[in-house]
């Protein structure tokens, strides 16, 4: 027959395990926020990546063909071309993820959440 003190000593340290384990982990990710400047720094990679991906395409091409400046030229454009669609691209994800954060404000706001002292 188990004695009652160890019940609920046992109790007690898998209360004191469970708290030193929640007290371990880690915090769960709040919503990947980024500021402006890492938006600006993000587009501007991407336009520079195309710029230079477009330039190695082009002067490889150039070299492998024994042409002058004329398929570095028009793959810098292409290149160019390219990082403007994926700084656009980047720019749409983000106005469309503000527009979201704010509907979800604004349905928050209108329906009382109870942070606002509103119901």
């Amino acid at each position: 027959m188990a004695d009652p003190r160890i019940d609920e000593r046992m109790a007690d340290l898998e209360a004191k395990i469970a708290a030193a384990k929640a007290a371990q982990a880690p915090t769960p990710r709040a919503d990947e926020h980024y500021s402006q400047a890492n938006l600006a720094w993000r587009m501007v990679t991407e336009l520079v990546a195309g710029l230079g991906i477009g330039f190695g395409i082009g002067y490889g091409l150039d070299r492998f063909f024994g042409t002058t400046p004329f398929l570095m030229v028009l793959f810098i454009f292409l290149g160019l071309a390219a990082g403007v669609k994926t700084m656009m691209r980047s720019a749409q994800e983000v106005q469309e993820k503000l527009a979201a954060e704010a509907a979800e404000d604004k349905r928050a706001g209108a329906h009382g959440d109870g942070n606002d002292g509103t119901r």
